[in-house]
């Protein structure tokens, strides 16, 4: 299991366009994938439980991800939060 503290950078948040790619990337992994901020932890492949999040840029969050492809997975992540 790997996990990683990323900070959100893109710039709207993750409103529903940008939570709707978010889900994509995460999906392309057949990792389990979770994205935890404060005390919520939420299937990054699931587009309701992302949006329960509502989440803004600078906000500091925790991915964790566990499978075959799990360090792959936190870095395509990463790329999309980071650089999109």
């Amino acid at each position: 299991m790997q996990k990683k503290s990323i900070t959100i950078e893109l710039d709207p948040g993750l409103e529903a366009r940008p939570v709707a790619m978010l889900v994509q990337v995460a999906s392309q992994y057949d990792s389990s994938i979770y994205v935890e901020c404060e005390s919520k932890r939420v299937n990054a492949k699931s587009i309701m439980g992302m949006m329960t999040l509502g989440l803004l840029p600078g906000e500091e969050i925790v991915v964790t991800a566990d499978g075959a492809d799990e360090e792959t997975a936190i870095a395509g992540i990463e790329k999309y939060l980071t650089e999109a």
